[in-house]
């Protein structure tokens, strides 16, 4: 069961989301804000990570450029969530490094799609 920490601070969409990917039988952490999912990402190394942008304490863009400069974690997948829908938005989410790109309100089979398809590279990347 591939695991995924989840990082958001808003307790109804992070409840939500969980939940249905717990249904989808991902095993799921959770974190409240980037400094949180950083140590999360440490202590549980996740197979991918979701990871909101807009955060307290330590933001998203920040968090995940931590990340990916840890030779420990860079491997890990990052999937930007964001409410923020606009192309700059995106841009600025990957060159942080980020993965991939998904907007809010979640629609749960494309980012489905979105999480295997990274899955898959990550199993395949040596």
């Amino acid at each position: 069961m591939p695991k995924i920490l989840l990082v958001e601070d808003n307790e109804m969409n992070r409840d939500m989301l969980s939940r249905r990917l717990a249904r989808q039988g991902y095993t799921v952490v959770c974190a409240v804000d980037g400094r949180q999912g950083l140590e999360r990402a440490r202590a549980e190394r996740p197979d991918l990570i979701l990871m909101d942008l807009s955060l307290p304490v330590l933001d998203g863009w920040e968090a995940t450029r931590q990340l990916k400069a840890d030779p420990d974690l860079r491997r890990i997948p990052v999937i930007a969530l964001t409410a923020h829908a606009m192309a700059s938005d995106e841009e600025q989410a990957r060159a942080a490094g980020c993965d991939d790109y998904d907007t809010k309100p979640v629609e749960l089979s494309r980012l489905r799609a979105k999480i295997e398809a990274l899955l898959r590279r990550a199993a395949a990347s040596p």
